[in-house]
Order: structure tokens, then sequence, then C-alpha cells
């Protein structure tokens, strides 16, 4: 039953890596390229994290806290990076290819 479980989360985080990987390579936009690594990677990456742990922990004489320790890490940095990245590219004015917001009240 254990084998089904990690074979189950390393294939959904390896599924998850490739798809933020294309979606890091195909979108057009800064803006849109930004959700690749940030979602689908950072939840394939902590998949796989996860993975190793478990296998690790029932292998060892103890549970494996380094994987652990490792996501808790990447999935507290990733939000915060990204972030900091749109406000970066807020302030350089960079081109989005979504329409801006109107500032004209009267139409809402």
């Amino acid at each position: 039953m254990l084998e089904y479980l990690l074979s189950f989360l390393i294939l959904a985080g390896a599924l998850f890596t490739f798809i933020g990987s294309l979606g890091l390579a195909r979108l057009r936009d800064f803006y849109t390229r930004l959700h690749g690594p940030t979602k689908a990677t950072t939840l394939g990456v902590g998949c796989m994290l996860i993975a190793s742990s478990v296998y690790f922990s029932n292998r060892g004489a103890g549970m494996s806290l380094h994987e652990v320790l490792v996501t808790l890490f990447l999935f507290i940095t990733a939000p915060i990076s990204a972030h900091l990245l749109a406000k970066a590219a807020l302030h350089l004015k960079l081109e989005s290819l979504a329409p801006p917001p109107d500032d004209d009240p009267a139409n809402s």
C-alpha cells in the first residue's frame, strides 16, 4: 500500500512540475509566466519532497525532518518571491497582455 502512495506522490509531483515548466516556457508575458513556477512547480516539488520524507521515514529509525523543513521553506518563500517579482515588474511598468482596468467610477 505504501508503494502506491509513494508512486502517486511522485507521479503527481512530476506532472505538476512539468505543467509549471511548460507554463513558464509557453506563456507570453511576465505576469502570466510568473504563475508557472509559483503555483504548479511548487506543488510538484512539494509532492516529491513529501514522498521522499515518507519513504525515508519508513526505512530509517525515525521521521525524516529534512524534507519536511525544505517543503515548509519552499511553501513559505515561493509566494513571497512571486509577490516581490510582481511588485518589481509593476514598478518598472512592464507591459501586460491584459487590458488595464477602467479608473472611471461612472462605468462601474
